[in-house]
Order: structure tokens, then sequence, then C-alpha cells
């Protein structure tokens, strides 16, 4: 049996009944890691002999019934989450070697649940991408394809669940880093409501945007992950003292009651014709499951872009800033000066895609600049959220593709940022919104290449995501399919 293949909430009845063990699952899943890593390339660091010390752990606990909720499960995490077990990179030079002083509350949650963490994945530097080509030290690879893309800035994370290289992981959404290479690669992605899921110990790309959110192989695992990793944190001034439901209670059959917002603005120009037609087939799914389809409109999503690359850069200016030779991290020591330390340092340090998105950044906070650009993306934002506001007064959901295509080949856009930056149009809105969002594997293109449906929903609603997600699970077959990986 390749216990590898299994999914979580397979693994963990397979665990309860002692038909496996931890040390067995995880010897599995590291041998899978071997077998494809050279292929799909999603980690940057992996601890094997940590892993396997913590799941001979796990089977003792086990063994005196004390075992916690992801007891004994092999997971990774996104190399932007900050633990003191191994290195946190962010995928950059200008952190190679950097070992965090304390763990990310979602690295807390998922230790006391009992999980086994395998090791950090690859990922665009400091989130700054869409599809992982700007990782400092590896590329991830689209395991039904390894010629394109996995998607970005969650590629390695999409790319190892994806690839059976483990159980599940964890990625940071920014504008769309965790849907979009769950709908590339063929996983269950969750963007969480900002304030649901703690962002303490997160390196910051953008303060208000970024959310902390599980990749998983189905529905069922999705609402596991979250119901270990939601909730409030005192050390997170942005998380939100509000009851955590059991997201497993989400998962029932039927949707009927449900209205189901189909935006206009999201089905039209540069809509791949494979994508539109593997999403309204997944309409229909949810028509099917008892859902009534509306139609909503959502005015200002043309915006959307312009205000989130004012925004996002605006605020990674400010956090990139710590970034400086002085504290931590890579210093150039060849400088003669302070000022040339700082110069040559953040110039080396940082990759070409962290430095646009700073210079945007900086020019957009700039003195005679801040009222034109930065206050106005901040005004029309509000407007972006007020247009999801009156959308769900009509509606529990809304459906739309996730991205506009499916996965492209590895450096078809590469030089140019503004196509890379297009190609997140559908994504971006639920981040400047603050609304969960989730991608869910519908179908899949002429080629081969998944295709994912994106739900949204309005603030702390989760599980109404998690009910329609389970719902279209059920009936677009799509789960147990594997990438050809050898």
């Amino acid at each position: 049996m390749e216990y590898f293949s299994l999914t979580l909430h397979e693994a963990l009845r397979r665990l309860d009944t002692g038909e496996i063990s931890s040390v067995t699952l995880t010897e599995s899943v590291l041998a899978r890691i071997d077998s494809v890593e050279s292929t799909v390339q999603a980690y940057l660091a992996l601890d094997r002999e940590r892993a396997l010390r913590q799941a001979e752990q796990a089977d003792i606990v086990r063994s005196k019934g004390q075992a916690g909720p992801l007891c004994g499960i092999p997971l990774a995490i996104k190399d932007v989450l900050c633990t003191t077990a191994m290195p946190t990179t962010c995928g950059s030079r200008m952190l190679e070697h950097f070992i965090a002083p304390y763990d990310a509350t979602v690295v807390t949650r998922l230790a006391q649940a009992g999980s086994i963490l395998l090791g950090k994945l690859a990922m665009d530097e400091f989130a700054m991408g869409s599809t992982s080509e700007n990782c400092a030290f590896k590329l991830p690879r689209n395991p039904w394809n390894p010629n394109c893309v996995a998607g970005g800035s969650s590629g390695g994370s999409a790319a190892a669940v994806a690839a059976d290289e483990c159980l599940a992981s964890l990625g940071s959404d920014t504008g769309g880093s965790i849907r979009q290479p769950a709908s590339l690669c063929g996983t269950v992605g969750m963007k969480p409501t900002y304030g649901r899921v703690s962002r303490y110990g997160l390196v910051a790309f953008a303060s208000s945007l970024d959310q902390v959110g599980p990749l998983t192989k189905d529905v069922r695992d999705c609402a596991l992950m979250m119901n270990v990793i939601s909730g409030h944190d005192p050390l997170d001034s942005t998380s939100i003292d509000q009851p955590v439901p059991d997201y497993l209670e989400s998962l029932r059959d039927g949707l009927k009651g449900m209205k189901i917002g189909i935006p206009r603005e999201y089905f039209g120009h540069g809509l791949d014709p494979e994508v539109d037609k593997v999403v309204r087939q997944g309409m229909v799914m949810l028509e099917e499951a008892g859902a009534e389809l509306v139609e909503v409109s959502l005015p200002h999503t043309g915006y959307c872009v312009a205000v989130y690359y004012l925004i996002a850069p605006a605020e990674a200016s400010s956090n990139l800033a710590r970034f400086d030779g002085v504290r931590y991290g890579f210093r150039d020591r060849s400088a003669d000066s302070l000022i040339g330390m700082y110069n040559t340092t953040r110039s080396r340090g940082f990759g070409d895609e962290v430095k646009r998105r700073i210079l945007i950044g900086t020019y957009a906070l700039s003195s005679g600049y801040y009222d034109a650009f930065y206050k106005k993306a901040s005004q029309v934002r509000t407007l972006i959220k007020e247009d999801f506001a009156r959308a769900f007064a009509a509606c529990d959901l809304i459906v739309s593709p996730v991205v506009p295509t499916p996965a492209w080949k590895i450096g078809d856009k590469a030089d140019d940022p503004l196509a890379l930056y297009l190609s997140d149009i559908l994504t971006l809105s639920a981040n400047l919104a603050g609304i969960p969002g989730m991608s869910v594997p519908c179908g899949f293109s002429r080629e081969g290449l998944p295709i994912g449906m994106q739900l949204q929903a309005a603030h702390f609603n989760e599980a109404a995501l998690l009910r329609a997600a389970h719902n279209l699970e059920q009936r677009a077959g799509v789960v147990g399919k594997k990438p050809a990986l050898v």
C-alpha cells in the first residue's frame, strides 16, 4: 500500500485502528519525496531524522490514548512561517541562513495537534510572485506537467500536496497565493477571513492582506486543518476573538436554500474557453445539489489589479525596510560606508521582483504622491469591500474561476511582469475585502492540467464555503486522480 497517497482523514482512520503506525506513514512519505523531489522541487528544507523522531513519539502518544487531532500526520509548511527547528528563508538570499527565535502560532498549533513537520516548502521570494519562479533557491514544478509552473507564491505548498510529498501543507495568501497554485496543481486551497488565523510568525509582505491557510488533497482535509489553525491569538493584534465552529460539521450533503452568485465581471474577455467551460459545468453541479444560481455584480472589479499593486507594494516597502544588513540576515561586507552597506546589501540580497515592488511602494508612499496613489487606492478598496457587502445581501456565496487560464509553461511570462499581475485579477479582490475564498478542483483542460473553481463568502463564513466545496467535490469526480509522476 502506498500510504503517502492517503488523504489526511484516511490516514487518521488507519492510525486510529492500528492498521498503520505514524513511523510507517512517515517513512512512506519520505520515500515518496526521494522518488519525485528531483522532478517536483518543492522542498527548501527537509529534516528526516527529526520527522522520524516525531513519528515515534506520536505512536507512543497514540498508544496512551492521548492523540491530538493531527497526531502522527506528516505535514510541510511554506518557508514564510517562522520555525526554530529549521531555517526560514522566505525563498530569498536575504534570509538564506536565518533561524527564527520563535515558532509561528500556526506552527505551534500544528505541533500541539500532534502533527509531524517534514520541512519547509519553496515559494516566490517574500511571497511576491504568481509562479514561484522568483524563488532564489529552487523552482517548484507542476506535478501534472513539470514543464509548467506550479503557481505562486505558495507553489511549493501546492506542488508537494499534489505530488503526495506530504499529506497537507500550509501556505500564505496575499493576493491569491494559496488559491491560484491550488487551482493550477489540482488541490484544495483556502484563504480564511482576515483575522481568522493568526499571522504571528508569518514574515510580512503586505500586513493588511496576508493570511495563512491550508492546501489539502480534499475538502474534508481542509476542514480538519482549519479546525486546528483557526482561532484568536493574543500575539497577533489583527486576530479576531470570535468563536470557531467545527468545520467538519459543515460537510453536509445538499445545498437546498443556498443562493450562489455569479458575478458578470468575472466571465468575459481574457478568460480561457476551457476554464470557462469547466467552471460553468461546476455551477451546474452546484445547482444539481440544490443551490439557486443568481447573477450579481461587482462593479469595481476592473480596479482591483491597480489598487492591489499600489497597496501591497506600499506595505511591502515598509515591511521589508527591516532587512538592511544590520540586525539579521544577509550583509554585504565589502562596502566601505554605512550607506554603501545598505545599498549593496539590499541590491544583492533581494531579487528583481522584490526590488521592483519595493520601488513601486516607496514611490506610492513618497511625499507629493501619497494622496494621489496610496490614499486613492485605499478609498477604492473601500468601494470594493462595499461591492461584496451588497452582493452577499443577495447571495450566500460567489463562484468564479480562480485563474483565467490553466498552468502555463515555465518562462512564458517571466519577462512580462504586467501579464503576471493580470493573471491574479480574479483572486485579488478577496484579499482587498478581507473575505474568505477557496479553490476546489473542478475538472481538467484538454492537455490534462487541473482547473479549479473559486468560492467566496462573507466574512467568517468559511463553513458555507466548505459545504458548497464538499458538494462540488462529490459530483466533480476529480478527487483521487493523480499526476503521472515516476
